[in-house]
Parts: structure tokens; C-alpha cells; sequence
């Protein structure tokens, strides 16, 4: 019922309009030419991470972005989940649920041993990340932004 497509540059649109979605609720302002441009260049490079777009019956309702890093702790090849959209109307049904664990197994083919993401603590998506094995790190995520 569910499957990931790996998304590619002729994506761009879709994938820029639901990040647009997905910041609005987050409240993250970024300029459209440069959510643009770096989601291109993402699309671009597999070497960065992965896009792709949660599918139902053909039909893409979302997507999961992922970025890899590397990391000693993890024994090599880390990522995070940067962005998990399903669109309102597709909410409720799985499909989050779903991607997470397709990811799973693409990301393991990838030589990803660590999956990390971010969530406000009053976020619903909470209860999925945690029902999906997630759970909260005793590290505090700290961020330092260069340009914006």
C-alpha cells in the first residue's frame, strides 16, 4: 500500500511545495530561492542525504528528506530525518508510520547506522517517532546558524 520513491531533480517542485507546507507549521522562515536552490542541489547529490516521496497506490502524499553525516559513535555513516510531510488529507492512516519503517531498510542499505531527527516537544509526531523507536537523546541538540 505504502512505498518510498527516491525523488529526483524532476521533483523539485513538489518536494519545494510541501517543505513550503511543512515550514508554515514549523515556523521556519527561509528565503524561496535559497529552499530552491538547496533542495536542487540535495535532488543533485546523492553523496548528501535523500529525498523521497511517500507513496500511496502510486499516489505521492508526502515525503522524508535525510541528510548523512559520519559519526565514530555510530561506527560510521549517521543520518538525520530532517523533514517527514504527509499531507493533512493523508494523515491518520499509517503512513508515517510506514515511511519510517521502509526507511529503515533503505537506509541500512545505504551503510546508515544512526538515524537522528528533531521534534518540538508539543509536536503530535512525538508519539509516532516514539512508537517507531526513536527516543530522546540524553545530548542536547545545539545549533549555531551562520548565514541566513
Amino acid at each position: 500500500m505504502y512505498a518510498l520513491r527516491p525523488a529526483t531533480v524532476t521533483d523539485l517542485d513538489t518536494v519545494v511545495a510541501r517543505t513550503r507546507a511543512l515550514n508554515v507549521v514549523e515556523g521556519i522562515e527561509i528565503d524561496d530561492e535559497k529552499l530552491a536552490a538547496a533542495t536542487h542541489r540535495l535532488l543533485s547529490d546523492a553523496g548528501l542525504g535523500q529525498v523521497w516521496l511517500i507513496e500511496r497506490d502510486g499516489i505521492a502524499i508526502g515525503h522524508a528528506v535525510v541528510t548523512y553525516g559520519y559519526d565514530l559513535e555510530f561506527g560510521g555513516r549517521d543520518s538525520f530525518l530532517t523533514e517527514l510531510w504527509v499531507d493533512p488529507q493523508a494523515r491518520g492512516a499509517g503512513a508515517g508510520a510506514a515511511a519510517l519503517r521502509l526507511l529503515e531498510t533503505e537506509l541500512r542499505q545505504r551503510d546508515v547506522h544512526a538515524l537522528h531527527l528533531g521534534v518540538l516537544p508539543d509536536n503530535p509526531a512525538r508519539r509516532l517517532y516514539e512508537r517507531s523507536g526513536f527516543m530522546t537523546s540524553p545530548r542536547v541538540l545545539m545549533t549555531r546558524v551562520f548565514d541566513r
